[in-house]
């Protein structure tokens, strides 16, 4: 595999264990890249993750479906087409609608841990 091409079907999907119905592949990992990890998600209809909060900020572009992301105290309504920026530390969630949802997700190369929230 080229170090600048990774094919559509090269890099498996896990389970995202905290979520409901969702799996994460990694595109690019920080390995391959010197500042930015580039992952893609997919939320089965219905399926989301529940509120937490990273150590990094979160660049998202929605290709498919639709849900309702929560970011802080405010709820948004998002669909193919759409751009989400989610701060550093700050609480979110996802619930994705009847046609399920998919977006790319891209954060920096540092530090992060997830805090599930109550």
């Amino acid at each position: 595999m080229s170090d600048y091409v990774r094919k559509k079907d090269s890099r498996e999907a896990v389970v995202v264990g905290a979520g409901a119905g969702t799996t994460m592949q990694v595109l690019i990992s920080a390995e391959e890249a010197p500042h930015f990890a580039f992952r893609k998600f997919v939320m089965t209809p219905n399926g989301g993750m529940p509120k937490h909060t990273n150590l990094v900020e979160h660049e998202q572009y929605v290709l498919k479906g639709s849900a309702r992301v929560e970011i802080g105290d405010e709820v948004f309504e998002v669909s193919e087409g759409d751009s989400v920026y989610i701060p550093a530390q700050m609480p979110h969630s996802y619930q994705a609608g009847s046609e399920g949802f998919e977006f790319i997700c891209v954060v920096p190369n540092k530090p992060d841990k997830i805090e599930i929230l109550k």
